[in-house]
């Protein structure tokens, strides 16, 4: 019988076992052609995600892990592997990653005043959809899963909740066992099937573990807080300028860096040494006096948006240079 334990391992070896089949054989893999919002010229396998998924449900099982938790993770993998391979009407997206949200705060969160359940719902949600616009960059989605849910494993085990720990480990393992295939020049993209699922679990297990004490909501906030507030002020900006949100771009901050020429290995070790800015952050701040956890909040806020401001003036200074090739 093997311990809840070894789940991480079992996650790594299941979702790296599978990327390694996927790309000897090439049989049914669904490819990821460039298009208008892509960073790469070539069309590359996208079913790096399902492997993912593959080896974190399976070690969820030897945990357990919350049904709350992996029931609407294996729900949305399903469907959005569905639209990898065949495509889904948007709205039958939303619905689906509405249902899981919603299912979710139901099962887990009950109890807490209808308002604030359908407030919670929408985050997840949001966190589902902005973890898929963040997923157009080699090694940028891999990367912020590892550190991500590493981090909130390591806040779970100070806490001395091992289940949460080893969940959020497990999901962090399976993705740096990607990440070896993915990193510049990538070899496979996640596709929908990783990016939807990933961003659920991201607040999901941000929620869970608000919800049991573990940590105020503002410490997995933060802990994602490169891919949050990238997505939400690219979106906040479109939105200003009246520019259709669903249509597809290369307006993140991430897809402006490798535009000016910092190129897909040089954006992805910034963005990490970003995430790992921002978790080591929030546990400094976790334990400490509100005062010292607001100024460290305030902190990061102040260098995101200072890091935005300048990736703004370079853009508008130097524009775009021709994407680099595979």
């Amino acid at each position: 019988m093997i311990s809840a334990a070894a789940a991480p391992v079992v996650a790594a070896l299941i979702s790296g076992g599978l990327i390694e089949l996927m790309l000897r054989s090439r049989i049914g893999v669904p490819l990821d052609h460039p298009n208008e919002r892509s960073l790469h010229t070539q069309p590359i396998p996208r079913a790096g995600g399902a492997a993912i998924m593959a080896g974190v449900l399976a070690a969820f099982v030897l945990l357990p892990a919350p049904a709350a938790l992996a029931i609407p993770a294996l729900a949305l993998a399903l469907v959005s592997l569905l639209d990898d391979w065949r495509g889904l009407p948007i709205g039958l997206r939303f619905l689906a990653h509405a249902a899981a949200a919603a299912a979710f705060v139901w099962f887990a969160l009950g109890g807490l005043p209808w308002w604030l359940q359908a407030a919670l719902a929408i985050s997840v949600m949001w966190m589902t959809n902005l973890y898929n616009f963040m997923d157009g960059s080699d090694g940028l989605a891999g990367g912020m899963a590892v550190s991500g849910f590493g981090f909130l494993g390591l806040a779970a085990y100070l806490a001395n909740d091992m289940t949460l720990a080893l969940a959020a480990f497990c999901i962090a393992a399976a993705a740096l066992a990607f990440l070896l295939y993915n990193f510049h020049p990538a070899r496979i993209f996640m596709g929908d099937a990783g990016s939807i699922p990933l961003g659920f679990m991201a607040a999901a297990l941000g929620l869970l573990g608000w919800h049991r004490g573990l940590w105020p909501l503002w410490c997995p906030a933060l802990v994602f807080a490169p891919f949050i507030a990238d997505a939400s002020a690219t979106l906040a900006r479109r939105m200003l300028r009246g520019e259709p949100v669903c249509k597809a771009h290369r307006s993140h901050y991430y897809q402006r860096l490798v535009q000016m020429g910092w190129g897909h290995r040089k954006t992805a070790l910034a963005e990490y040494a970003l995430m790992l800015a921002c978790g080591t952050a929030s546990l400094l701040a976790l334990g400490q006096p509100v005062y010292l956890q607001v100024g460290i909040v305030i902190a990061v806020a102040v260098l995101l948006v200072c890091l935005a401001v300048w990736t703004d003036v370079r853009w508008r200074r130097t524009g775009k240079t021709p994407l680099e090739t595979r």
